[in-house]
């Protein structure tokens, strides 16, 4: 039977799927564009919120820049916190998961010999070529762990992340997203700068809507009017809010 076109019949084992690893298994840039979108949205919608405030009780640009900064390093250091702490804690909880399985390794290696041969025979090897092949394992502590690692536990002893790695991104991510809302009212005043705000803001939700259907497989162009409607909608409610209280403020 003919693989179907576009599927390379694999030569070596660390080729199979390798085709399903690509940007939908990326960590990294998913995590990017999720970081990215948060602070794109929170800092806008922020944004957007004072703007509709200060408009009503004659506030200047110089209101919306403090704001947006402290919502940007607000927001950042949240993410990094956060991201560090959930990742730390998961790495912790698997070290100490490996950590048990090393124990009972160095007590009861026969025992453990006899789980690695269960697993071998239940991916379908014969008992006596699993049997043989645990104790060869089992012969090797490192290897042993390793494989009762991964086949047991189902981790991957070199992959456990890092949690400084994982802060630094999310902090950088975050910060980017939240910073594109910003940028204009650097340069100009309130009243010229919130339309390209909210125009540079359009742009980068439906480019962040579409690059989420590298994850999803579903249409860019539908992915990214989606992103634009929830960020739109965000932004206009927290407008209104915010124009509310600046007249009662006022």
């Amino acid at each position: 039977t003919k693989a179907p076109v576009g599927h390379a019949i694999p030569t070596d084992l660390a080729e199979v799927g390798r085709r399903h690893r690509g940007a939908g298994s990326g960590g990294n840039l998913r995590a990017a564009v999720f970081g990215v979108n948060d602070g794109l949205v929170s800092n806008a919608s922020l944004i957007m919120g004072v703007a509709g405030a200060t408009s009503s009780v004659g506030g200047d640009a110089g209101v919306i820049v403090l704001s947006g900064v402290a919502g940007l390093l607000a927001g950042a250091f949240s993410m990094a916190a956060g991201e560090y702490v959930s990742v730390r804690s998961q790495r912790e909880m698997f070290e100490y998961q490996i950590g048990l399985e090393r124990a009972e390794l160095d007590q009861y290696p026969q025992e453990e010999a006899a789980e690695l041969a269960l697993i071998f025979a239940h991916k379908g090897m014969e008992k006596a070529e699993a049997r043989a092949l645990a104790d060869k394992l089992i012969a090797d502590p490192d290897r042993a762990l390793d494989t009762l690692a991964r086949e047991e536990l189902g981790l991957n002893p070199d992959e456990l992340g890092s949690p400084w790695s994982a802060a630094g991104f999310s902090f950088l991510s975050f910060s980017a997203g939240a910073a594109l809302p910003l940028l204009p009212f650097l340069f100009t005043g309130a009243g010229r700068a919130l339309p390209v705000a909210i125009g540079l803001t359009a742009v980068a939700l439906f480019g962040v809507g579409a690059t989420l259907s590298l994850f999803t497989g579903r249409s860019a162009g539908l992915g990214g009017l989606r992103m634009l409607a929830i960020g739109g909608a965000a932004g206009v409610g927290t407008y209104i809010i915010g124009k509310a209280l600046g007249v009662t403020v006022a």
